[in-house]
């Protein structure tokens, strides 16, 4: 697989330690869970690599990579403060093919994001919200240290507003919930029972899960106690500076 230019267009402030690269689509067709890896090399020939899930739709004309900056990090500080649009990255992609979401799975959609763990699945939201189907109801549930912190949640909440078979619900850890139906605390079984409690047949779910390692495996333990098959849990964890 090549590795491709491409032009970074816009930057955008997405939470207080994150930042949106808005690239150009040099990779053509993608899936939504995908990712690219992104090189940078220095003068001296010294290469750092970085894998970042996609969190725009497929179809878009731009790559959307949330970027956490990570205060002792190699890369993410460059791309988060310095990379500067119409400067230009090398990336190549898309990759993975197991976190994959397309409109040809016809089962109802559960999606669990931790932090920047939001990125694969919320490509997965922008592509199902593009023809929202009411037959295939979709969850969102997106835990985050507190609202500042939770990335998209305005686009979130606005999608959600306006296709009632979209469910968003937010836990906060570090501040008290802001919403009717939200929550406060970590993810556990009792959180996940309540906010499954109107989906239906548990059994029929695709479940995704994407986040810290400790995170993701919380999450799917729990799904797999409340009878979700663990065929049907799909996880991404992330890492790395």
């Amino acid at each position: 697989m090549d590795w491709l230019p491409a032009t970074v267009r816009a930057k955008r402030l997405r939470a207080p330690n994150s930042v949106s690269l808005l690239l150009e689509n040099t990779i053509g067709e993608y899936q939504a869970g995908q990712h690219v890896d992104v090189r940078l090399v220095a003068e001296d020939g010294y290469e750092a690599l970085r894998s970042y899930s996609i969190a725009s739709a497929p179809g878009s004309a731009e790559l959307e990579l949330l970027i956490e900056r990570l205060p002792d990090g190699e890369v993410s500080p460059f791309l988060a403060d310095e990379l500067q649009p119409g400067e230009t990255l090398e990336i190549r992609g898309p990759i993975g093919g197991h976190f994959t979401w397309t409109r040809s799975d016809r089962r109802p959609i559960a999606l669990i994001a931790g932090g920047s763990g939001i990125a694969p699945l919320m490509s997965m939201v922008r592509q199902r919200s593009a023809a929202p189907d009411p037959a295939l109801p979709a969850l969102l549930l997106y835990s985050a240290r507190d609202w500042s912190h939770m990335a998209f949640a305005a686009e979130l909440e606005s999608l959600a507003a306006i296709d009632m078979s979209f469910s968003f619900v937010a836990t906060t850890t570090r501040e008290p919930a802001r919403r009717p139906g939200d929550f406060d605390r970590r993810i556990d079984v009792e959180m996940l029972s309540a906010v499954l409690a109107s989906r239906g047949d548990r059994r029929e779910l695709a479940c995704f899960i994407c986040g810290a390692t400790g995170f993701v495996e919380t999450a799917a333990t729990a799904l797999v106690k409340l009878g979700v098959p663990a065929e049907a849990v799909k996880t991404e964890r992330y890492g790395g500076v």
